[in-house]
């Protein structure tokens, strides 16, 4: 009778804290223990401290007394540096402790099986959760082992194993590639920059750099995806030792991937008529397109099958979501954009839209939407911070109307688009939802019920 395998236990005698028990911390303690790790795990909240309790861990402050791990690993979005320090980053930082991300254990526990498996890891402020999937999407369309996750979801540590002909894609921002140590990506995919997280990286310089540490380690048998519609994250590419594909949603690109219009291609000739591809509207979605072929040519996926991947793709919730069609009016979920950065790239997919904007604005508000304003039919506002919206709209004589909530505005819009304002109902708020819900998605799953039942009253 043949013995059973030993137990997987790459961190056996390990000491690792673990701080914040959310979505990836939770699943990752209970992983990292799994893997021989002694845990000690904590959360400044009570209810998620119970859940570790009863979930077996062992619940300790590493902040109080003496700091006896080897390493932290700390949730993403608790801050170990600015704007405020907190209490368990800072004594890992007085012990000499390295405070590490979930994908990094991942990578390490890869290693450790001896399988080779590749790493994805795709960054920017803006797409990088589209291009995640897309490149899964693909990957899983071309029958490769396949696993996708972190910043995106599932965590990271939450992730099968896979052997020497698995891919995992990693959504990575930049608060996770700030506590990277060994983690090395076999292709790295970094999209674009605009101002964003600032508080946590100081100022642009800082937050570039964290960006770019999606490049740290690669060498020159790794691929460097690079976008090139701006500035600065063109400029990335000087320096570095893996091979650069240039991409492009407007631009042609030797040696890349670019659209023209419409048609995605290389040097090679044409990939796809991205017409045929619904759910990738937009210049955008373009580059997005153009990023996730340049990273699975370099994983050896054949171009018919990159191809199929894209016409085949479903989209994501809340990102240019189709959600419902009626009596020629189209309306789209577009609640992750958060930022005018973001519904400026929802704009610019469609000629004419009515509007629903609004909730908690970044700084700035909307005024980098001026040049776009001719396609806003009208807009109505939502939110705590519609009246600075409606200011900026006024200045420049776009019809709007503050109506406060997503159900009176998303009616409001409907009715004005059947009327013929224009063909498309887009939310895309342009600005954060905590002041009115639980976050993106709780606002985005709410405007697709309300477009759905209001669709079917119309048909």
């Amino acid at each position: 009778m043949t013995a059973p395998p030993p137990p997987f236990t790459p961190f056996l005698g390990a000491r690792i804290a673990v701080v914040g028990l959310g979505r990836a911390g939770l699943p990752a303690a209970l992983r990292l223990a799994e893997w021989g790790a002694e845990v000690e795990a904590w959360d400044d909240g009570e209810t998620a401290r119970k859940a570790a309790e009863e979930a077996g861990l062992t619940v300790r402050n590493p902040a109080e007394g003496k700091f006896r791990a080897d390493a932290l690993l700390l949730s993403p979005g608790i801050p170990h540096i600015l704007p405020k320090s907190h209490p368990a980053a800072a004594a890992a930082r007085k012990a000499g402790a390295p405070i590490l991300c979930d994908a990094e254990f991942l990578y390490r526990a890869v290693l450790a099986s001896h399988a080779g498996a590749r790493f994805v890891g795709v960054t920017g402020t803006n797409g990088k959760s589209t291009t995640t999937a897309l490149i899964h999407h693909i990957l899983t369309g071309a029958g490769r082992p396949a696993q996708v996750g972190g910043n995106l979801g599932p965590a990271a540590l939450g992730l099968k194993m896979l052997g020497s002909d698995g891919v995992y894609t990693l959504e990575m921002s930049s608060y996770m590639l700030e506590r990277i140590a060994t983690l090395r990506f076999n292709v790295a995919v970094m999209l674009n920059l605009s101002a964003d997280h600032l508080d946590r990286h100081g100022d642009m310089a800082g937050y570039a750099a964290a960006k770019a540490r999606i490049f740290a380690r690669q060498t020159a048998d790794d691929v460097a995806v690079l976008g090139q519609d701006d500035a600065m994250t063109a400029a990335m590419g000087r320096g570095l030792k893996p091979r650069i594909v240039p991409i492009s949603g407007t631009t042609a690109q030797k040696g890349g991937i670019w659209a023209a219009g419409r048609i995605l291609r290389d040097e090679a000739g044409v990939i796809l008529d991205l017409n045929d591809a619904p759910t990738l509207p937009g210049s955008h979605n373009a580059q997005n397109a153009a990023a996730a072929s340049a990273a699975c040519f370099a994983l050896g996926v054949a171009r018919d099958q990159v191809a199929a991947g894209l016409r085949s793709y479903p989209g994501l919730p809340h990102r240019q979501e189709r959600v419902a069609e009626t009596g020629g009016v189209l309306f789209v979920n577009d609640s992750k954009a958060t930022n005018a950065d973001s519904t400026a790239r929802a704009l610019a997919s469609y000629d004419r839209v009515v509007l629903i904007a609004g909730g908690t604005a970044k700084e700035g508000g909307i005024d980098s939407l001026v040049p776009l304003f001719p396609r806003i039919a009208k807009a109505f506002l939502i939110g705590r911070d519609a009246p600075i919206l409606a200011k900026t709209l006024a200045e420049h004589g776009v019809a709007h109307e503050i109506v406060g909530m997503l159900d009176a505005a998303t009616r409001a819009a409907a009715d004005a688009a059947f009327a013929g304002a224009a063909p498309v109902v887009l939310l895309s708020p342009a600005c954060a939802s905590w002041d009115q819900f639980t976050g993106f998605d709780a606002r985005g799953d709410r405007f697709r019920d309300l477009a759905r039942a209001i669709a079917e009253e119309h048909a």
